[in-house]
Parts: C-alpha cells; sequence; structure tokens
C-alpha cells in the first residue's frame, strides 16, 4: 500500500503547484478559468447644469471631443446634472440657478442617464438638448427624441413617478460631497483631482492620467508640453458662479425665470 504524503510531501506538491500557476501567461489564465483586470480607464467626472452656459458650451464643443480617435476607450465619463443648484431647509425643493426651466431639464437628464444607462446610449440625447441651449431653444428639447430615434416613454415615466427628483436629490447629495468642494460649474474632475479653470484642457490630463497600453493617437497632440501651455495661456474659459455674483449672471437669471413662467407648462 502507498504511504500516504507528509506534510512536506504536501507542501512540496502546493509550492510546485504555485510556481506553475504564476507562470501561466495571460492567455493560459484565461483557460483555467482566471479573469485578468483590464487597464484602468481615467475617470472622468462632469459637474453641470443644463442652462449654464459655460457648460452647454463645454458639453457641445469641448466634451464631444471624447469621441474622437476612440478616446473615449481609454475613459469613464460620469454625468452629474445638479451644478449650483441648492435645496431650501426641507433639503427636497431645489432652487436651480437659472429658475425653473433649469431645474426641469436637470431632471430630464438624470432620466436620461438612469433610462438609458450607456454612455452611448445617454450622452448623445444629454448633447442633442444642451446644443439647443447653446441656440437658446432649449423648450424644443423634446425634439431630441425624433432626431435620435428614441421613445420618450422611459424618461416621461421617470419624471411622472418623480423618480426624477430622487436621483436629483442623490447628484445634490454626489455634489455637496465633493472634495475640495466645487466654486462653480462646469467642475471636470480627473481621476478624483478637479481642473479649475484649465478644463477645456481635460484631454491632456486624461491622457497624462493613463498608464494602459491602448494610448489613443489623440493623445500625442494633447499630451505635449507646448499643447498644455498653449491652451494655459490664451484660453480663459467662463464658468457660472455660486449664487448671483455678477450683473451677467443676474440678468440670465432673471431671463430664465421670466421664460419659466411661460414655458413651464408646455414642459410638464
Amino acid at each position: 500500500m502507498a504511504s500516504m504524503p507528509t506534510s512536506k510531501h504536501l507542501l512540496l506538491i502546493c509550492y510546485v503547484s504555485l510556481l506553475y500557476f504564476v507562470s501561466l501567461s495571460s492567455s493560459d489564465l484565461s483557460v483555467v478559468g482566471v479573469s485578468l483586470p483590464s487597464s484602468s480607464k481615467v475617470s472622468l467626472s462632469l459637474y453641470y447644469e443644463s442652462l449654464c452656459p459655460a457648460c452647454s458650451s463645454f458639453i457641445v464643443d469641448h466634451l464631444v471631443k471624447l469621441f474622437d480617435d476612440d478616446l473615449i476607450s481609454i475613459v469613464d465619463l460620469h454625468l452629474s446634472p445638479w451644478g449650483n443648484t441648492y435645496l431650501r431647509p426641507d433639503n427636497v425643493t431645489a432652487l436651480c440657478q437659472h429658475g425653473a426651466v433649469e431645474c426641469f431639464l436637470d431632471t430630464v437628464e438624470a432620466c436620461a442617464i438612469d433610462s438609458w444607462p450607456k454612455l452611448s446610449d445617454h450622452f448623445p440625447f444629454i448633447y442633442c438638448v444642451e446644443s439647443l441651449v447653446t441656440e437658446d431653444k432649449y423648450d424644443k428639447w423634446e425634439t431630441c427624441y425624433g432626431k435620435l430615434n428614441l421613445s420618450s416613454k422611459p424618461v416621461a415615466d421617470c419624471l411622472s413617478s418623480g423618480h426624477g427628483q430622487e436621483l436629483e436629490l442623490q447628484y445634490a447629495a454626489e455634489t455637496s460631497a465633493l472634495q475640495p468642494p466645487h466654486e462653480y460649474v462646469p467642475w471636470v474632475v480627473v481621476d478624483g483631482q478637479p481642473l479649475y479653470e484649465d478644463y477645456e484642457n481635460f484631454i491632456s490630463y486624461i491622457c497624462k492620467a493613463y498608464k494602459g497600453d491602448k494610448v489613443p493617437g489623440a493623445c500625442a497632440k494633447y499630451s505635449s508640453y507646448d499643447f498644455i501651455r498653449s491652451v494655459k495661456v490664451n484660453r480663459f474659459p467662463l464658468v457660472c458662479m455660486k449664487g448671483v455674483n455678477t450683473m451677467w449672471d443676474l440678468l440670465e437669471r432673471i431671463k430664465t425665470s421670466v421664460s419659466s413662467y411661460v414655458n413651464i407648462r408646455g414642459l410638464l
């Protein structure tokens, strides 16, 4: 009868097995059912509000560049439609910087993100709405359903059920928890670090932060020192500060608030 293996024998077997396992190539590991972590994407978060001109301009003219040259393949994009909105003491009622229409459209976009979780589904809708904002045609936002061949039902159900308000409160908590706290919008954060007024140069920060192997070709341009320096020197992006701090902000808020009384019933 064969003798039982001793503890030393068992340790030797385990050691040899471990060496064999470690020596396996990536393809070998997939054969034995071990999934390797993919190259980490760079997290990019945009905290914004729908009727802030600086936000809509950033989304339409800059953020959309993520979809050029496969840049989006290395990015985990998160959109947070709350911005400078704040809550009354009841912690339920939202007061939006640009009036009631902004509150409504923020909720529409929150519902779109929730209804179509895939970025490739909800970003085109948000891009469409914000394009209309840049043209001062935000009251035509529902035309985006037809333009994109989307059903309006998921968003309509989200709005009518009150789920949209719940989503907005979640975005409120998320924005309130930012460290450091946001100072204005658009507030762009790459891998946890805010870009402050250099937010339009976000792609160069993404390319610098990316540690994977498959670097998109566009990074060759955006990562160059000369490009970053030229952007920092020559660009002075607009922002929407918290509250009403300038006459321009005040006039914009008055205009959109007046529009709210005229158009809000037609939006609901």
